[in-house]
């Protein structure tokens, strides 16, 4: 019993120590000296432990390649869609049988560069009992998805 309340107070000790160390001020380096602040203690208010939640890049946008993402939409319309995130450039879907075909499949799609090229296009691909495709299959699926997006790129630069 005495182990139990020992380890109690053990345990509030290193909480209440490791709490107080996070609250202290921010010492200014001597080369920095403020004459106005003589004790040198940063008194900026938006400096906390708490500033790391704060959203501070409103201005970083991720760029996909929207020609590679509507493609891959396109191409892989047969697999009924699980999830999409086009700030990550991620598609995820569920299985389902190509047109012709007699295998489900399911696919992953990363398009992780706004860079109309190959290496901007990631595709994985599994069959029903969680083996990966051949990689013939794989790589016909991804030049299906490069040929459908060079035709939209060559599309969209008529008007």
């Amino acid at each position: 019993m005495a182990l139990k309340t020992m380890s109690k107070i053990v345990l509030a000790l290193v909480t209440v120590g490791g709490l107080a160390a996070c609250g202290g001020p921010n010492v200014v380096p001597d080369a920095y000296t403020n004459p106005n602040n003589p004790n040198n203690i940063e008194t900026d208010p938006n400096n906390t432990i708490w500033s790391i939640f704060r959203n501070n890049t409103a201005d970083t946008t991720i760029a996909v390649n929207k020609y590679l993402w509507t493609a891959s939409l396109e191409v892989l319309s047969f697999l009924p869609v699980q999830s999409v995130d086009p700030f990550t450039g991620v598609i995820v879907t569920g299985y389902g049988t190509p047109p012709g075909g007699g295998r489900a499949y399911r696919a992953t799609v990363l398009v992780d560069d706004p860079a109309l090229d190959a290496r901007s296009l990631n595709v994985a691909l599994q069959t029903r009992g969680g083996r990966a495709v051949s990689k013939a299959t794989a790589r016909a699926v991804e030049d299906a998805i490069l040929s459908r997006a060079r035709e939209l790129r060559i599309a969209d630069n008529r008007f």
